[in-house]
């Protein structure tokens, strides 16, 4: 069966640090996309960072400069290091897997950013 995991979740000061994983089984991780994507209250589930098995990577515009991706592969896991965190990063975190036309998605951790 596929499973992916997150953890790292938490509440941070504004202009603190957190990294988030996904532990994958299941899957040919080192075929497969990683992303993270986010949703906050009222809001839909946006794609904050992406990485392909070839590294390639893509972030969302909120968060350029502030997030990175990385994926270990030996591991099947996927990070984000989120840097600078803003309180509009307070949101549900996903991560997802995809290969082709099929993804899969974790249960999401919780990330709030606030005072």
């Amino acid at each position: 069966q596929v499973q992916l995991v997150e953890s790292g979740g938490g509440l941070v000061q504004p202009g603190g640090s957190l990294r988030l994983s996904c532990a994958a089984s299941g899957i040919l991780f080192s075929s497969n996309t990683m992303g993270w994507y986010r949703q906050a209250p009222g809001k839909q589930r946006e794609l904050v960072a992406a990485i392909t098995g070839g590294g390639r990577t893509n972030y969302a515009d909120s968060v350029k400069g502030r997030f990175t991706i990385s994926r270990d592969n030996a591991k099947s896991t996927v990070y984000l290091q989120m840097n600078s965190l803003k309180p509009e990063d307070t949101a549900v975190y996903y991560c997802n897997a995809k290969r082709g036309f099929l993804g899969h998605w974790g249960q999401g951790t919780q990330v709030s950013v606030s005072s």
